[in-house]
């Protein structure tokens, strides 16, 4: 048995030290001893720091290391050759990591999926209060965007996999977790230094640029919105999201969002458009509907992911850009 003291503090430490769950998932997760070397781990410090500021040796302070690096509850960094360990961080970095980690017990995903549930919009709208910007933002599917649109390297998602040095592939943790829809599994992609943990870890495997087009064309297919950091350069994932179970939509409210939009909008050709519906049920976000024949669009909910012109079978769907190039992810 884990002192549930020290559950609350290292609840505390990820943000949500007033969570009645977050407690009970790291007293799932850990023993005494790991829960005082993970209150330790922060700022970085090397194995040694830990041994002296535990007691415990040095090899049992390594074996611990390795042992909860598996699970997901603490990380590397290497800096001028001094290897360092840290804990994690945030609930959203604590909740896709601890969800993918081998063996995990259906008790703990399912203390996830109660969290998702019944405090996570609550602990996402905080996040959002502290933040200038948005976490996230929305890639388009580019086959549907017009010709004379410019499409810039950071919003092109075939860019990001071809600029990448390493990829992986896990499977999507809000799906592991939650596992409504019954959408494909393995289809949350990673880049570069996030490619690397989750290759070192176990719980991603290696992907060719090549493989990951496929997965890409599959998400299409499936109608998963391409979702990714919303910065210029990302260089950590590539979720593909489903309606369902991904914990991006569940704090979709208000004025700010978790979400970006794209610089790109739907736009209905009335000439091409014949009122069959198939857009309006791709939809995530409520933004299409059929009037008198006809698509139209709500662009106050519409965020240019472009899932809905997979489907148009007269192509009288198509994304427009209405941003500017020079808009730039906050």
């Amino acid at each position: 048995m884990v002192d549930m003291a020290l559950c609350k503090s290292l609840a505390e430490a990820v943000g949500a030290g007033t969570s009645p769950l977050v407690p009970k998932i790291f007293e799932a997760l850990v023993n005494e001893d790991e829960a005082k070397i993970l209150l330790l781990a922060a700022p970085p410090v090397t194995a040694e720091e830990l041994a002296q500021k535990s007691g415990l040796s040095l090899e049992a302070i390594e074996t611990m290391m390795d042992s909860l690096f598996q699970r997901g509850l603490i990380f590397k960094a290497t800096r001028g050759g001094e290897k360092k360990y840290y804990r994690v961080k945030s609930i959203p970095q604590m909740h896709d990591s601890t969800s993918l980690t081998p063996g995990v017990s259906r008790a703990v995903l399912d203390l996830w999926k109660e969290y998702m549930q019944k405090e996570w919009p609550d602990y996402g709208q905080m996040v959002m209060d502290m933040m200038p910007g948005s976490i996230m933002r929305v890639v388009p599917v580019n086959e549907s965007i017009e010709p004379e649109s410019q499409i810039l390297a950071y919003e092109d998602v075939v860019k990001i996999v071809e600029n990448a040095k390493t990829l992986s592939v896990t499977k999507c943790s809000c799906r592991v977790i939650d596992g409504a829809c019954g959408k494909p599994l393995e289809v949350c992609m990673q880049v570069d230094r996030a490619a690397e943990y989750n290759i070192e870890r176990g719980t991603g495997r290696a992907l060719s640029k090549s493989e990951a087009i496929e997965i890409l064309k599959l998400c299409r297919e499936e109608g998963l919105v391409h979702v990714v950091d919303n910065r210029q350069v990302v260089g950590h994932v590539i979720c593909n999201c489903c309606k369902d179970c991904c914990l991006n939509w569940a704090v979709m409210k208000g004025p700010k969002k978790w979400v970006s939009p794209s610089r790109f909008e739907a736009d209905v050709d009335s000439d091409l458009c014949t009122g069959c519906e198939a857009c309006v049920g791709r939809c995530f976000f409520d933004a299409l509907s059929v009037n008198e024949d006809m698509a139209a669009v709500d662009p106050e909910k519409c965020l240019g992911c472009g899932v809905c012109t997979v489907v148009c079978p007269t192509e009288a769907l198509k994304l427009k850009e209405v941003r500017s190039a020079d808009f730039v992810p906050v």
